[in-house]
């Protein structure tokens, strides 16, 4: 009886295998390899489009659903544009001076970043992903030197954003 029952529980398992289910990536099966792109920056953020490039780079690297090449080696290009970078007050401190006046300063803030991309493949007119938007946003806070912090924030909201852009781009078929 246990002899029946091991084969069945093979026999089953084998058979399952051909359900229809896959193992790996979803990425279109045609399109191995990927780059991308110098990064657009439309805002004031200084080095916003370098941090965006890096995040997108190592994000599709972790993914591993296609191999990130030179332009000139790629199957697509992904082109983005940094749209804004916005920062907003999100808690304030109060310091008492001398002269018994109270003073507010932020000391908790929220980074917003949105980039457009698409997908381009090379000789083609029409996009294989049209234009879309994506967001990522960080809280950090103020710290003692307030562009370190900046730019750290800006690393974090734009993993975040490329998290989004790298799977609907892999995942999108």
């Amino acid at each position: 009886m246990r002899f029946f029952l091991t084969c069945l529980g093979c026999f089953l398992l084998l058979g399952s295998a051909g359900c229809g289910y896959r193992v790996g990536g979803m990425m279109h099966p045609q399109i191995k390899t990927i780059a991308v792109a110098p990064v657009v920056n439309e805002t004031l953020m200084y080095n916003a489009a370098a941090v965006v490039r890096g995040a997108l780079c190592e994000r599709f690297t972790t993914d591993g659903s296609v191999k990130l090449v030179s332009q000139s080696k790629a199957d697509c290009i992904l082109y983005a544009r940094v749209l804004s970078a916005t920062f907003m007050e999100t808690s304030w401190s109060s310091h008492e001076y001398q002269n018994g006046q109270d003073s507010y300063t932020p000391n908790e803030w929220t980074l917003s970043l949105e980039i457009e991309y698409s997908v381009v493949l090379p000789g083609k007119l029409e996009p294989l992903v049209s234009k879309r938007r994506a967001q990522g946003s960080t809280s950090f806070t103020s710290g003692p030197d307030i562009e370190s912090s900046r730019l750290n924030a800006m690393r974090q909201a734009a993993f975040d954003a490329s998290k989004s852009i790298v799977s609907a781009i892999t995942e999108g078929w």
